[in-house]
């Protein structure tokens, strides 16, 4: 049931470095830098934190997937918010979505995919990225399903230039 923004870039603002020696892949293998956390609603203030192009990376971990029909224009993936993102990933970013819920799994992935700034990542590359394995194993929220037995489903979108103008 959350969003965060990771990969902050320009100015330093957040880090990464690799510990030396280590390559199992867990979550510990990283030591972070200079970070910080802000619980901030993202549909109403993304704008007002992020630069153009400053993220190299979106998480939308288990939003909530306001069911009834009267509340889809609330849901946190939707063509207008896509564009506010899009802002603020850089040009080959990475947008992460997760959901427990596989109707919102597919209007997700329907926004993303009709969206012309974003393209979706091969289930290929998605085996190599390490996120996708994170966000469904280390989130409080996807602990939460794995106890439950529920299924995942995940979704990675890339950040791509604008269309040419003709």
């Amino acid at each position: 049931s959350g969003v965060s923004a990771g990969e902050v870039s320009g100015g330093g603002k957040a880090q990464t470095e690799e510990k030396p020696g280590v390559s199992s892949g867990s979550s510990s293998d990283y030591r972070y830098g200079n970070v910080s956390v802000m619980r901030q609603n993202v549909m109403k203030n993304c704008a007002n934190y992020f630069r153009k192009g400053q993220l190299s990376k979106m998480f939308f971990c288990f939003p909530d997937p306001h069911f009834k029909k009267a509340n889809w224009r609330r849901r946190i993936i939707n063509s207008t918010l896509l564009s506010v993102y899009a802002y603020s990933l850089r040009i080959g970013g990475l947008l992460y979505t997760v959901t427990d819920v596989e109707d919102l799994h597919k209007w997700m992935k329907k926004a993303c995919s009709e969206h012309p700034l974003f393209e979706e990542v091969t289930e290929d590359q998605l085996k190599e990225d390490p996120c996708v394995r994170l966000m469904m194993t280390a989130t409080e929220e996807s602990k939460k399903v794995a106890r439950g037995g529920l299924p995942m489903f995940p979704a990675v979108f890339k950040r791509v230039p604008p269309p040419p103008i003709s």
